[in-house]
């Protein structure tokens, strides 16, 4: 594709996400919404009006991919439909932005990966962490060795509860993956990215203990994690533990991470943007911690809820779909973030330490 080509996309499954996927190709340079999927007519009218100009709307992803009105594919339909909606984008050879998390199941990640391993477009999984502004200078400093040898990282999510999604599909663990697939996996995907190593053991001890307990569907009681704990031990030797609650709406950070190492700890805070350094001193010695705020777009923060993220990984996925840029997050990214989730959940559910290997990883 010419750099100077107008990349066309289609959006296949038209909710929440798929709003600020829509805000932010809007912020896009050289990029157009042509064509939208979804079987709910509601769904699809929001996101024609939030596109603001004519668009192709279809019923489902192989219509779309049927068409030829698109370059690219931007995939934000509910997490357990990815597996089905795949095959027809990928065989139609459109450029793919997977929203996370990958799959639901294992088997369903695997394939998915196996398939992108040949598959002759970009393929990319949406990890929109990665992309705030913040995070990614705090990766960065990190990698350069700003804490020394790195041995311990602690992430901490203290938010709001689920939103309420188009039949509440995301109440139930068959659908979502469970909290640890769903939420998680992008916090997972951040311990491998900072940490440069693979996880050995998971154990994670979490409940639904307030949201969402006086909810019925159909009879049925929703069964997502609500507040957890998350101890992981990678290869390399470094612990990494997540923090987790969903019923924190009015904490002022909600996320906090700490990286600590042999010399220093670095601390990073979302939404202020603050990254704080905080060198070794010695006992009693006078504290010597700095902090910097790291600037982000305001537009890019009035287009979505995940601090410019999505806007910066669109720039970064536009480019490697013009051959500009690398595929940041691949779907093997994807795979064992969802792996990592799943053993996660497993974890809570039977009260035991999960081996990766016990998920083939």
């Amino acid at each position: 594709m010419k750099s100077t080509d107008v990349i066309r996309y289609g959006i296949v499954g038209t909710g929440m996400m798929a709003i600020e996927h829509i805000a932010n190709l809007a912020l896009t340079p050289g990029t157009r919404v042509t064509a939208i999927a979804d079987p709910v007519t509601s769904s699809l009218d929001r996101a024609a009006a939030a596109i603001g100009h004519d668009v192709a709307r279809f019923a489902d992803a192989e219509a779309l991919a049927a068409s030829g009105l698109c370059d690219a594919v931007v995939i934000a339909s509910p997490n357990f439909t990815h597996a089905q909606v795949l095959p027809p984008l990928m065989a139609a050879n459109l450029h793919i932005l997977c929203e996370k998390p990958l799959a639901t199941t294992i088997a369903d990640a695997r394939a998915i990966a196996d398939a992108a391993k040949a598959y002759g477009r970009v393929f990319w999984t949406a990890m929109e962490y990665r992309f705030m502004p913040p995070m990614a200078e705090y990766v960065r400093q990190i990698h350069d060795g700003r804490v020394g040898r790195l041995h311990m990282l602690a992430i901490r999510e203290h938010r709001f509860p689920f939103l309420v999604k188009v039949g509440d599909w995301n109440r139930f663990s068959a659908n979502t993956g469970g909290t640890m697939t769903e939420k998680c996996c992008h916090f997972f995907d951040l311990m491998r990215l900072i940490v440069q190593s693979e996880p050995v053991r998971v154990f994670c001890s979490g409940a639904m203990d307030v949201n969402h307990r006086d909810e019925r569907y159909d009879g049925r009681t929703p069964d997502i994690i609500d507040n957890s704990f998350t101890t992981v031990d990678f290869a390399n030797g470094v612990r990494a533990m997540l923090d987790l609650c969903m019923f924190a709406d009015g904490a002022e950070q909600q996320e906090e991470i700490a990286a600590t190492g042999d010399a220093a700890r670095l601390d990073c805070f979302i939404p202020a943007g603050a990254i704080v350094h905080s060198p070794r001193v010695g006992f009693m010695n006078p504290k010597q911690a700095t902090r910097d705020v790291i600037h982000t777009d305001g537009a890019a923060l009035a287009a979505g809820q995940h601090h410019g993220s999505t806007f910066y990984q669109h720039q970064h996925f536009a480019a490697a779909v013009r051959g500009q840029g690398p595929v940041m997050v691949t779907a093997d990214d994807g795979l064992r973030a969802v792996a990592m989730g799943l053993a996660a959940e497993m974890s809570a559910r039977d009260k035991r330490v999960v081996a990766m290997a016990e998920l083939g990883l």
